[in-house]
């Protein structure tokens, strides 16, 4: 287990929590998907679209409570903050060279 977060991951809750939208999609793969409870978005309109709705147009923050790395993926549970849901979730990412290919949104 390494002791920092990946790359793709980091630059992904710095994107998110200074509300930056083309940041935040520049950290995914061409093909990228985010899985919001089941719910999936692919590729960068359709995750702007989303983000818009629920996620950077919501200011939604992310305080890493804790994380496990292991091979291409990063399991980590974040208090959330902002207009919209607040509370713990756990985000699986799965990283594909230096970018996500995978969001994956739980409880």
């Amino acid at each position: 287990m390494s002791a920092e977060l990946p790359v793709p991951v980091a630059r992904l809750i710095d994107a998110t929590n200074i509300g930056d939208t083309d940041f935040f999609l520049d950290t995914f793969a061409p093909g990228g998907v985010v899985d919001d409870w089941g719910r999936e978005f692919t590729g960068r309109a359709e995750i702007g679209t989303w983000s818009e709705a629920e996620f950077i147009g919501k200011q939604v923050t992310l305080s890493v409570l804790d994380f496990t790395n292991a091979a291409s993926e990063t399991t980590l549970t974040a208090q959330v903050g902002g207009n919209g849901f607040n509370g713990p979730s756990t985000f699986t990412f799965i990283i594909e060279g230096d970018a996500v290919s995978r969001m994956n949104i739980r409880a």
